[in-house]
């Protein structure tokens, strides 16, 4: 019953900071003036999409942790790095990526609109992002340090690297060092961007900005995995988007590199380390901690 009530309060806070960075995207998009009329459309349909906004979140609750509470810079970073994560969900979708035509239980951008439209909306996305951290941040070299943050992480050495291997790997038997590569820049970067760059906007030292982005790393890592082992175990409607997919197109996953079995092992270990990060940051981690466990125990 405890775990449940604990669920449930956080299920709120989380809620509350979705709420927030919902908000503050809306208000961004209302600033965006001179857009395509098509292309705007298309920008605010992927943004209003019913996700749990958790990357958007972590920076929030990280620059709380460090600061104790939240500025605009805070949320002007979390706008920004949900756009990325949009962005990518957008072109995952593709024919030529994924070939999805269902997100968060709607119709994909492609599919709403259609390939072309999809594919300027990703660059739209990703390019805007980048323009509110050089020009919406209140100090130049915060602004900076944050474009460096999530440019590394959403680039070549990393989201964009990680759904090339993504792809290569696709039909191929793997192992679990490929794999972790894959999920780990594919995934687990962003996560840390999300903490790096709340970390940051509060003012952290670099011990802790270095600490949380360590949680983030095993927490994104942790979270990919109980996607893939959602994508065998729960339904379209559970998960939003069409299950059993990885299995059909051959991809590399942790079900099917490792086994069940051991796929919920090595989230559990991961889940563990994650906390572990937060250990002499203080009474403001608890949210953090229970972030990491709820992400591990979701069924959705």
């Amino acid at each position: 019953m405890r775990a449940s009530r604990t669920a449930e309060t956080f299920d709120t806070k989380l809620k509350s900071r979705a709420a927030k960075v919902n908000a503050a995207m809306a208000e961004t998009l209302l600033d965006c003036r001179d857009v395509h009329t098509r292309l705007a459309q298309a920008m605010k349909y992927v943004l209003e999409g019913p996700g749990k906004r958790l990357r958007a979140a972590m920076v929030l609750w990280c620059c709380e942790l460090v600061s104790g509470g939240v500025d605009n810079d805070a949320l002007t970073a979390a706008v920004a790095i949900e756009m990325v994560h949009c962005y990518s969900l957008v072109h995952d979708d593709l024919p030529a990526m994924d070939d999805d035509d269902l997100r968060r239980g709607r119709p994909t951008c492609h599919i709403e609109f259609d390939e072309a439209t999809a594919i300027l909306t990703g660059d739209a996305l990703m390019t805007y992002a980048f323009e509110l951290l050089a020009t919406k941040v209140s100090d130049a070299r915060k602004s900076v340090r944050l474009v460096a943050e999530l440019a590394r992480a959403a680039g070549p050495a990393g989201m964009v690297g990680g759904q090339m291997g993504d792809l290569e790997g696709e039909g191929t038997e793997g192992n679990l060092q490929m794999l972790e590569w894959i999920h780990t820049n594919k995934t687990a970067k962003m996560f840390q961007a999300s903490c790096r760059m709340g970390a940051i906007c509060g003012g952290a030292s670099e011990e802790i900005v270095d600490a949380l982005g360590r949680y983030g790393l095993k927490t994104g890592l942790a979270f990919q995995i109980c996607d893939d082992i959602l994508d065998v175990s729960a339904t379209s409607r559970d998960i939003g988007k069409t299950a059993g997919k990885d299995a059909r197109q051959g991809k590399m996953t942790y079900p099917a590199v490792v086994g069940l079995q051991q796929s919920e092992a090595l989230l559990n270990k991961l889940t563990a380390e994650a906390v572990e990060q937060l250990d002499g940051l203080g009474s403001r981690t608890d949210d953090l901690r229970t972030l990491a466990m709820v992400l591990t125990e979701r069924r959705k």
